[in-house]
């Protein structure tokens, strides 16, 4: 996108996130055009005087075309949310990075992903659960999303690797590094058969705040988080915590009752998280069975206008059918049958009651 290095140029500059971004925007059209206004025009547009004065500064000693130089020496892609490769679930969520930075590839078999998550302290017990469950998913034409870390997110991956599967890792760091260091290897692996992501631009410091940030990525870009144990205070309860917030699943692995690193799982089985006995529950649960079908159904079969229509009204919010009916301003039977073949292709889902969500 022609708009693309003005993004990157942005979001390099301390203080810019996503609800300026969004006013930027709004208020010039275009970030071409915000970035060449003065700094009244940025007042106006609805920027505070901290951020006006951050932009005006850091212009100057800012190339936005040298910035995407130095990504494309790196190998590296810049996705803002209005490309179609920026993953379509983490698009709608609230919160979302208004750029994510991609070493890989990402496909539209992504759309079918889950994410599994876990204590960096893992057992032999959390490790076999890891691998049992990421082949399961992947036999099935899931893609693995995971944060790199030590313990069940890098046995997540690894498994995933083993068995010729695709996975994603979402990193507190800029894509060309790897964190933790000694994970380098594997982030290379991974790139070379899936996508490392992360929101953080070349040469961007760690914060104690990285790692939520992350987690908030891993959990809205995928249909559900399953939690692989976790102890009291582990990032992947927050992980779950965030999925919940953007109504995805949430499912968890049960682990003994004497166990320190199970009682994160257990207590999110406690209170209403799907238990995990094997891939198989978690597939059942999101209508994962059928994904290379639903793959095929998607190429061989193309959207149609209505299909199109519906997918412009649904969202990760339920809405019941004859809502959907109303809003689309089509007859019943049109509806009933985009719906059904909607479903088919995997693009959308029933959750109950005739209510439907994109998916």
């Amino acid at each position: 996108m022609p708009d693309t290095p003005y993004w990157v140029a942005f979001t390099r500059i301390p203080g810019i996130g996503r609800a300026r971004i969004e006013r930027l925007e709004h208020g010039f059209g275009s970030l071409a055009a915000a970035w060449e206004a003065p700094g009244m025009a940025l007042r106006d547009a609805g920027l505070d005087a901290k951020a006006t004065d951050a932009i005006v500064a850091a212009r100057p000693k800012l190339d936005p075309d040298e910035e995407m130089a130095r990504l494309e020496r790196a190998g590296i892609v810049p996705l803002t949310w209005h490309d179609a490769r920026y993953p379509a679930r983490l698009r709608e969520t609230y919160d979302r990075p208004p750029v994510l930075y991609l070493r890989g590839t990402l496909i539209g078999a992504d759309d079918f992903s889950v994410a599994v998550v876990g204590t960096r302290r893992a057992t032999p017990y959390g490790r076999q659960a890891a691998e049992s469950i990421c082949e399961g998913l992947v036999r099935n034409g899931v893609t693995v999303v995971s944060g790199l870390a030590r313990g069940i997110d890098a046995f997540a991956h690894q498994a995933v690797l083993r068995v010729g599967g695709r996975t994603i890792a979402v990193l507190p760091c800029p894509v060309d590094e790897a964190y933790p260091a000694g994970h380098a290897r594997l982030a290379a692996q991974i790139a070379e058969n899936g996508a490392l992501l992360s929101e953080y631009p070349l040469g961007a410091r760690m914060q104690r705040e990285s790692f939520w940030r992350r987690n908030r990525i891993v959990a809205g870009m995928t249909m559900g988080t399953v939690v692989i144990e976790a102890g009291d205070k582990s990032g992947a309860l927050l992980t779950a915590k965030l999925a919940l917030e953007e109504n995805r699943e949430v499912f968890a692995v049960p682990g003994s009752i004497f166990a320190p690193m199970s009682r994160g799982p257990n207590a999110l089985i406690q209170a209403g998280a799907k238990l995990v006995r094997d891939a198989e529950d978690i597939l059942t649960e999101l209508d994962l069975m059928r994904v290379p079908q639903q793959l095929e159904l998607r190429q061989t079969l193309p959207t149609d206008s209505t299909e199109t229509a519906l997918l412009t009204l649904l969202s990760t919010e339920p809405l019941h059918v004859d809502q959907i009916t109303r809003e689309a301003n089509l007859p019943v039977a049109a509806v009933s049958g985009a719906l059904a073949m909607l479903e088919l292709k995997g693009m959308i889902r029933q959750v109950g009651s005739m209510q439907y969500v994109r998916v």
